[in-house]
């Protein structure tokens, strides 16, 4: 099975290119969000996250993760240690789900697939690249947060150039460029190595 990376900066697309490949008949793990249900579920997790951060972290149950993020957002080390209590379980939901797939290749979605060397384990990246002012007016818009917010978020992540230097492939989600064309090429490649 091909395991394929999809990644960018925040409000990069990332997402919106995914939906174009789920068109196109290619299953996609999203790991941000699994990674969110994770830290509801997976009663290992919510203990450990609980011993980091208290139990008020948690009400009735669900993550508070507006105060979450304020912490692991502003504390390199806070975030380093919430990162690897929570990676290693999205790696094992992302093996077991490919395991049950049946189609030619899979893509993982996910916003830090270098940061967390989950892109070790993939045969290819598509980096998705958006100009910065792009990104935080979308981020700012869908979350309802600050621009300060949103580049608090930024630095945690890394720049695009070293994103695109390290991707096998880049779609540009400028406005310029119609994305159809450029998935559908992509998802010719992948199948053409295959």
């Amino acid at each position: 099975m091909i395991k394929v990376g999809v990644t960018g900066g925040i409000g990069s697309g990332k997402t919106l290119i995914c939906e174009i490949f789920e068109r196109l008949g290619i299953p996609v793990f999203n790991a941000d969000v699994e990674a969110k249900e994770i830290y509801n579920t997976d009663k290992k997790v919510i203990e450990q996250v609980q011993q980091l951060f208290g139990h008020d972290i948690y009400h009735q149950g669900k993550l508070k993760r507006d105060i979450l993020a304020k912490i692991i957002f502003n504390d390199s080390k806070a975030l380093d240690k919430v990162n690897a209590i929570v990676h290693p379980k999205v790696r094992e939901y992302f093996i077991d789900w490919t395991e049950k797939q049946t189609s030619e290749y899979v893509i993982e979605e996910a916003a830090i697939l270098f940061e967390s060397n989950a892109y070790l384990d993939l045969d290819y990246i598509i980096n998705v690249h958006a100009r910065q002012e792009n990104r935080i007016e979308r981020v700012m818009n869908r979350d309802n947060i600050s621009k300060e917010q949103v580049l608090s978020r930024m630095k945690n992540q890394l720049c695009d150039e070293k994103r695109m230097k390290l991707a096998d492939f880049t779609i540009y989600n400028d406005g310029d460029r119609m994305l159809l064309p450029q998935v559908i090429e992509i998802h010719q490649k992948i199948i053409n190595r295959i």
